[in-house]
């Protein structure tokens, strides 16, 4: 009865791991790490166009701008995990073909914002609008992605840190699949078996927990500041670098490294830098954009001024309001969207 009662007292104390990661609709494999990217891509673009409408943009443009810079980010992401992995795809006894699989996982974020960024440009030159406002706006929503895709790791049961005996250390278990013993990775957990090292540190989680923090940040400062001409983006790049740091130097997965520090480390420092120097130097450049330069040149300007008068109108309405008014007044400018040209 005492070893009963201990193993469950570890295991309370303890988090434990799925079983699987993948499940399968007959033929065709569910797999979580994918869900996670999906939904963090649509709180993203939901965030980015209220973001987007509340600085004076035209509804529907963060849509259009997804349609470029997801795919875009998508192969820039895989492109920077081959590039800085490349030992696990090329090499004697390697498959250069597993390059294309990233349905088995390996996204780099900075890969995926560098090459988003570009697809980003591109439907930011076909709409007229500029591109560091739209970062801005984005740039809540991306790292709020980021913390719902680091769920996705933790599903695949990896990135992880070393053994802890801290109560939030999580149980890793061994994983078997009988038609590839060597693909734990679609494997199912039976019977719970830990691996040697079980519990470890929840890397995924400390990523999770301060990427939600760096969203608050740059929320309240960009409210509190009016951040403007891609400071606020500079604000998440320098706030996730920061954690990813640390984060990263607890990790224990296999990567390469550069005079002893891991690939990402040196880009965390490097990035984090850039970061800072812009968001000092972009101050410079004044307030934050005007409204008008943030319509799309695919809408009549009339159209777009009204919806600028609306949104403005609306704001100061309700920041002006007593909390007891102010769902009166969202209503009343729900009913009466245009604006009376009398005032």
């Amino acid at each position: 009865m005492a070893d009963v009662n201990t193993a469950s007292a570890a295991l309370l104390a303890t988090i434990p791991s799925p079983d699987q990661g993948v499940w399968h609709i007959g033929p065709v494999p569910i797999r979580a790490y994918a869900l996670c990217i999906i939904a963090g891509i649509i709180v993203a673009i939901w965030l980015g166009e209220r973001r987007w409408v509340n600085r004076g943009g035209t509804k529907g443009t963060v849509i259009d701008i997804a349609v470029f810079a997801v795919p875009f980010g998508l192969v820039g992401g895989r492109l920077y995990h081959v590039i800085t992995d490349n030992q696990l795809y090329f090499g004697e006894g390697k498959n250069p073909l597993n390059a294309l699989k990233i349905w088995d996982g390996g996204l780099g974020i900075w890969g995926a914002i560098a090459l988003g960024a570009v697809g980003a440009l591109i439907a930011c030159r076909r709409r007229g609008i500029p591109l560091p406002a739209m970062a801005d706006a984005l740039a809540p929503g991306i790292v709020i992605a980021q913390a719902i895709g680091r769920l996705g790791n933790y599903f695949n049961q990896e990135l992880y840190g070393a053994h802890t005996d801290l109560p939030w250390g999580l149980e890793i278990y061994q994983r078997y699949n009988p038609t590839n013993p060597d693909d734990f990775l679609n494997g199912i957990a039976i019977g719970h078996v830990p691996l040697p090292d079980s519990p470890v540190h929840p890397t995924f989680l400390y990523e999770l927990i301060w990427n939600l923090g760096v969203a608050l940040l740059v929320i309240w400062a960009d409210r509190k500041f009016r951040l403007g001409h891609g400071r606020a983006f500079a604000l998440y790049v320098a706030g996730y670098t920061a954690g990813r740091f640390w984060i990263e130097m607890m990790r224990t997965d296999t990567a390469n490294h550069i005079l002893g520090l891991r690939v990402n480390v040196w880009t965390s420092i490097l990035l984090f830098a850039a970061a800072i120097a812009y968001f000092v130097l972009a101050a410079k450049r004044g307030p934050r954009e005007a409204p008008e330069t943030l319509w799309s040149k695919d809408v009549p300007r009339e159209d777009a001024a009204s919806a600028s008068a609306e949104s403005s109108e609306t704001h100061a309405e309700v920041a002006a309001a007593p909390d007891t008014v102010r769902d009166s007044a969202a209503d009343k400018a729900t009913e009466d969207p245009k604006p009376d040209p009398e005032k």
